[in-house]
């Protein structure tokens, strides 16, 4: 059994050998923003690389729409270059032009939905011009000279769509020789998780400008403390690993939570070859990795990650899989007792099995370098940089701590539920980042962005999807605490059963669906997505003729 489960873990260890390198500099906090930009990456490894296939293209927009604010002073008159692809192949008089807009992001990872994915499906029923079009302060579109907090006054939700509404009033297409601007044009924007609530607001504050809008994943609900990001975990995971990870939490913070028990805590980080992690926090941030897979599944086998599987089947086990383990027998049975579970066979299995993941996964990719320089979220020398090379955290971290929030924390699940994480993971823990980098104490104006509708938006022309099993689907307009919705043609809804995080991006070329199949589901959802959008164009013409 052992040898079997080494065997499945081994593609996932050398994975995880390339992330330790990234630990050796980089705050845990950092990491999972990195991961799932590696995972987007992958997309473009399997095909022709898209960016072989369309130029990139600039156009100048303002650094500052808004004149008269008194938050964005010192004011800026200077304007900057806005990355955007686009394909005009399919174009045909009267079409739309298709705007994907790529979020917080390099905007280069979203080629491939040009190539292959929604926007390829969408200007191909519709005669339309697919765009990518990238968002302020993420790839190369960068309004100051760097990611300093002064500099980082313009990066708000609100001057992102102005930029939009710049571009869609002013952008000429090389080699099209027609005019294609708004609101002579139809415009439809798409995107997906915040992008998918960015291109939701565009429609109800610029609804001169963007004719349509289908929102994947919109998280339209800001939400500092966002403990419900497990919640979809919770529900639909696979109800073994659930409870095995909620016993094995609760012992830890059992033992972590109880007053004066610095000998039984330091016993319990021992276990895990954790010791030497100074604060407690960091060990128990370190121990979430497995459960945090869940947001990384696909439909396309090509970007999948299959490691919230390899964890649960580590976690649930009716067998120890690590031979190393066996010397731990008699402690784990003291540490599972003195956090509330004592005589208990089956979790003491479990727990030295989580110990053996834990070890394959973590600590060995700490060799060389102490466990807190390694692992520890509490690194004020990594916040502090701030040059254009850190955008891959630093623009998406400053959004968190002045508009967005989403914190998750374990902290915040309700008492008498027992959490997936530890609640020791709490808003002042995971907040460091906003005061170490950006000096910033007071939570993000989340009303900044709830002003736009939150759980309740809604307009003619925008379209609600989302996924069933999305962790983000209680900051969508499709969480149980949102008011029901009838999917009209005017106002389509689709909830994808157990589809994750805007599954309806991804698409394959017609000669893939011998080798991979997206699931009916998918299939369904994006012939949705042509039919409605070829009925607002039907409405667009009519339009037109009056």
């Amino acid at each position: 059994m052992f040898i079997m489960k080494f065997k499945i873990f081994l593609s996932f260890l050398i994975l995880f050998q390339v992330a330790a390198a990234v630990f050796a500099r980089t705050p845990v906090s950092v990491l999972r923003k990195q991961a799932e930009i590696k995972r987007r990456n992958s997309l473009t490894s399997r095909d022709v690389d898209p960016s072989t296939l369309y130029p990139a293209y600039n156009i100048s927009v303002p650094v500052d729409h808004f004149q008269n604010e008194s938050k964005y002073a010192p004011h800026s008159s200077d304007n900057f270059n806005l990355r955007y692809w686009f394909d005009a192949s399919y174009y045909k008089e009267g079409g739309p032009v298709i705007v994907l807009e790529s979020g917080e992001t390099d905007a280069s990872e979203r080629l491939p939905f040009l190539q292959k994915g929604i926007v390829s499906q969408l200007m191909q029923a519709t005669g339309g011009v697919g765009v990518i079009l990238e968002h302020r302060y993420y790839g190369t579109s960068f309004p100051t000279a760097d990611l300093s907090t002064e500099n980082l006054r313009f990066l708000t939700t609100e001057q992102a769509m102005a930029d939009v509404a710049y571009f869609a009033q002013n952008v000429k297409f090389a080699g099209v020789n027609k005019t294609l601007t708004a609101p002579g044009t139809p415009y439809i924007v798409y995107g997906g998780s915040y992008a998918g609530a960015f291109v939701a607001f565009l429609r109800t504050q610029y609804p001169h400008l963007f004719w349509g809008a289908i929102s994947s994943s919109g998280v339209t609900k800001a939400i500092y403390d966002y403990w419900q990001y497990f919640e979809p975990i919770r529900q639909l995971a696979p109800p073994d690993c659930v409870r095995a990870t909620q016993q094995l939490t609760n012992v830890v913070d059992n033992i972590l939570m109880k007053p004066n028990n610095s000998a039984k805590i330091a016993e319990l980080k021992g276990v895990f070859g954790l010791g030497n992690l100074t604060d407690n926090r960091d060990f128990a941030n370190s121990l979430t990795g497995g459960i945090y897979g869940w947001q990384s599944r696909s439909w396309d086998p090509a970007i999948n990650s299959p490691g919230f599987f390899y964890y649960c089947q580590n976690v649930t086990a009716t067998t120890r899989l690590y031979p190393d383990t066996a010397s731990l027998g008699s402690t784990v049975n003291d540490l599972l007792a003195a956090g509330g579970y004592g005589n208990n066979e089956a979790l003491q299995i479990e727990m030295l099995n989580y110990i053996g993941y834990i070890n394959l996964t973590v600590v060995s990719g700490c060799e060389g370098e102490t466990l807190d320089q390694c692992l520890s979220t509490l690194n004020t020398a990594f916040y502090q940089q701030d040059d254009y090379s850190q955008q891959g955290w630093r623009s998406w971290d400053y959004q968190v701590c002045t508009q967005w929030g989403y914190i998750q924390t374990g902290s915040g699940v309700p008492k008498g539920e027992l959490p997936l994480i530890s609640r020791t993971l709490d808003l002042e823990y995971l907040t460091v980042f906003c005061r170490d980098a950006f000096n910033i104490t007071s939570p993000p104006d989340v009303q900044a962005i709830n002003k736009y509708g939150g759980f309740d938006i809604h307009y003619s022309r925008l379209a609600i999807i989302g996924g069933q099993a999305d962790p983000w689907r209680p900051a969508t307009p499709l969480a149980d605490e949102a008011r029901p919705r009838k999917s009209t043609t005017s106002e389509p809804v689709l909830e994808i059963p157990d589809a994750v995080h805007h599954w309806d991006e991804n698409g394959l070329f017609p000669n893939e669906t011998t080798a991979t199949l997206p699931p009916n589901s998918i299939v369904y959802a994006q012939q949705f997505e042509k039919d409605f959008v070829l009925e607002w164009m039907n409405e667009w013409q009519n339009h037109y003729k009056r």
